[in-house]
């Protein structure tokens, strides 16, 4: 016992001794920055999130409406050419519904049925049949779109060499300033953003309307998404 508590004592003591000594090193003189990289792109994809709501006197009835729209969602959707991989079931709710609020007070006025599902739409210009397609087979809400770009790590590695120069770019400006050398990279730190462009909501009358508006154009506006990344870059100076 007693060895066993002086090898313990022993490893304390050592322990001790390289905090103490890790703590003790100097850094060597450094210059820290923040560097910034931007991209900006039009986005090729749009994401979709929709829904089926159904309304039924038994909470079967309710899920076999809605289960029977959902269905015949992913069937027009295999059938317009999206891949089984963009479409993905985001919830499912069945509820009942009480007069006034009044929850478990009375017999339920109806049962409520929700599915939602995200989309991933390949082909922008085809968004408007798609959407008006959607309607028909059963889709009865449209909580938003997003849209995004496809190939986005290709992006990312050009926003962070961005950033990577106007890191040393501006470590660069100030040693010079001072009369002194920019050396090596000591430490370095990155992060990114794939940023945004604009997310339209759609509502059901935009959806009942013709594909096309009167002027004849689409109905939707990609614009851009810019990609960002930062990073923290410190430098030794010589």
């Amino acid at each position: 016992m007693k060895k066993m508590n002086l090898v313990l004592l022993c490893m304390f003591f050592l322990s001790a001794f390289a905090v103490q000594a890790q703590q003790g090193q100097s850094l060597p003189p450094l210059v820290s920055v923040s560097g910034t990289g931007e991209v900006r792109v039009q986005p090729n994809e749009v994401v979709v999130n929709l829904g089926v709501e159904t309304r039924g006197k038994t909470l079967d009835e309710a899920r076999k409406e809605t289960d029977k729209k959902a269905a015949a969602i992913i069937s027009y959707l295999k059938k317009k050419g999206v891949d089984d991989r963009h479409i993905q079931t985001s919830y499912v709710t069945l509820n009942p519904v009480y007069p006034g609020g009044e929850y478990g007070r009375t017999n339920p006025e109806f049962y409520m049925a929700q599915k939602s599902m995200t989309v991933v739409v390949k082909k922008m210009d085809k968004f408007d049949e798609l959407l008006s397609g959607l309607y028909e087979a059963g889709a009865n809400r449209v909580d938003g779109v997003q849209f995004q770009v496809s190939d986005v790590e290709k992006y990312k590695a050009e926003a962070r060499k961005k950033a990577v120069a106007n890191a040393k770019d501006k470590a660069s400006m100030l040693t010079s300033e001072l009369g002194a050398k920019l050396g090596r990279v000591y430490a370095i730190n990155e992060g990114s953003s794939n940023g945004g462009g604009p997310r339209p909501m759609y509502k059901m009358a935009m959806m009942e309307s013709a594909a096309y508006d009167s002027a004849g154009g689409p109905t939707i506006a990609g614009g851009e998404l810019v990609i960002t990344s930062t990073v923290d870059v410190s430098f030794v100076i010589e």
